[in-house]
């Protein structure tokens, strides 16, 4: 799980299509639905690798006429962050789609403030080291970090 997205090349296609059977199958041994909706909002995260405002998914499926009440958004994408397909940015209050969907991990995000790019790594392992050493048990880890991508760094930067 070490690899990145969003900042790299690679199957955009593939990639969506992965993250919408691994929602799918994992909705269905979880014994939840994952409805139309759900699904739709789902994809427009999947769109590119950028992290968006609940009120950007909200503009974007009431422009497809599937609703457009706040609630609408905030029910879907809470289902989609509990579910673990969905991360939330606290920095930037916003949403991005998991790169590692149903896999148990501590993500580290990389977010790039020229492009609004997000790419999502697993977080290092550091602070749990640190932390058992003054017996802190680390429930949970999510790291923020700005930068700019390798697209938006100035050519003589290197």
């Amino acid at each position: 799980m070490s690899d990145t997205l969003g900042f790299t090349a690679h199957d955009h296609s593939s990639c969506v299509q992965d993250a919408l059977v691994a929602a799918q199958d994992a909705c269905r041994a979880r014994k939840v639905q994952f409805t139309p909706l759900r699904r739709r909002v789902l994809e427009i995260l999947l769109e590119n690798h950028a992290a968006m405002g609940a009120y950007d998914v909200l503009a974007r499926l009431d422009a497809e006429g599937l609703g457009s009440k706040p609630p609408i958004a905030y029910r879907a994408l809470t289902f989609l962050v509990e579910q673990g397909f969905v991360h939330r940015i606290e920095r930037l209050n916003a949403f991005v789609a998991c790169a590692h969907p149903g896999a148990a991990h501590d993500p580290a995000f990389m977010i790039c403030r020229s492009c609004g790019k997000v790419a999502e790594a697993e977080a290092d392992a550091a602070l749990d080291r640190s932390a058992a050493q003054t017996g802190f048990r680390v429930e949970q880890t999510v790291i923020e970090a700005e930068g700019l991508c390798p697209a938006c760094q100035p050519e003589d930067a290197a």
